[in-house]
């Protein structure tokens, strides 16, 4: 019997191993987290997700974050970790401690590479070749911090705002050598493509990606920002298909 395939809409959850996990902090918080696997197969990459400010509602449930989970194990064969920094609230649950503006999170960050990096422990499974994957207020905190922890691969930034990372932080991101893109929407309410550009240039390999109509929230443009982040984590599985055929439906 021919399969069926079904249209990717909005909501649409595929198939993946999906498991609630614990980041332990180095200075004594427990954070709430997903990690969603490839169902049946080991993973090509490891999506590291850090959210928006979550005094303005970011989460690990922040819309892009919440469909690459939903989406990318199975279309992409890339594992996806997202989590609540301190004192963030979600569906999942509340981390413990509180917000502290960007500093403390530096310790949520490294709770989240360690429980990657021992992954076989926690989880039973690999978690290979991590990207840290960041969302405005998360593009500092992988600014400030990410290039810090040897097993980073590189990193995505979405909407950065480049407010609290400053000149230092971008020189040491330059130093690393590690690959760096930036994700921009062409009317961004703080920065846009050409004054990224022109910041991100003190990081010669940063690649600026505009995304043309797009504002902070990138409302809309949720397939076209995923087709950026798994061009960089997993290129043979771009462009991400918008059909997915259910695998108890393939023929045999």
């Amino acid at each position: 019997m021919p399969a069926t395939p079904i249209p990717i809409r909005a909501n649409t959850v595929l198939p993946a191993d999906r498991r609630a996990v614990t980041l332990h902090t180095a200075d004594g918080h427990d954070l709430v987290g997903e990690l969603a696997l490839p169902v049946g197969r080991a993973p090509a990459a490891t999506m590291v997700c850090l959210h928006p400010l979550p005094t303005q509602g970011g989460s690990m449930d922040s819309h892009l974050f919440r469909k690459a989970a939903w989406r990318l194990p199975a279309l992409a064969d890339i594992a996806v970790l997202r989590f609540n920094s301190r004192g963030t609230s979600s569906q999942e649950g509340t981390s413990e401690g509180a917000f502290d503006g960007g500093e403390a999170e530096r310790w949520d960050l490294a709770a989240a590479l360690e429980l990657v990096e021992f992954s076989d422990l926690v989880a039973g499974i690999a978690l290979p070749s991590p990207w840290l994957v960041g969302w405005s207020f998360g593009t500092e905190i992988i600014l400030r911090y990410g290039h810090e922890d040897p097993s980073v691969v590189g990193a995505v930034l979405l909407a950065p705002p480049l407010k609290t990372a400053g000149d230092a932080d971008l020189d040491a991101w330059s130093a690393s050598g590690k690959p760096l893109v930036a994700v921009v929407p062409e009317f961004d309410d703080y920065l846009r493509p050409d004054e990224a550009r022109r910041r991100f240039a003190r990081a010669p390999q940063c690649e600026v990606v505009p995304v043309d109509r797009s504002k902070h929230l990138f409302v809309g443009f949720t397939e076209e920002v995923l087709d950026i982040v798994v061009s960089r984590l997993n290129p043979s599985a771009v462009p991400l298909p918008r059909e997915y055929t259910p695998i108890e439906e393939l023929s045999v």
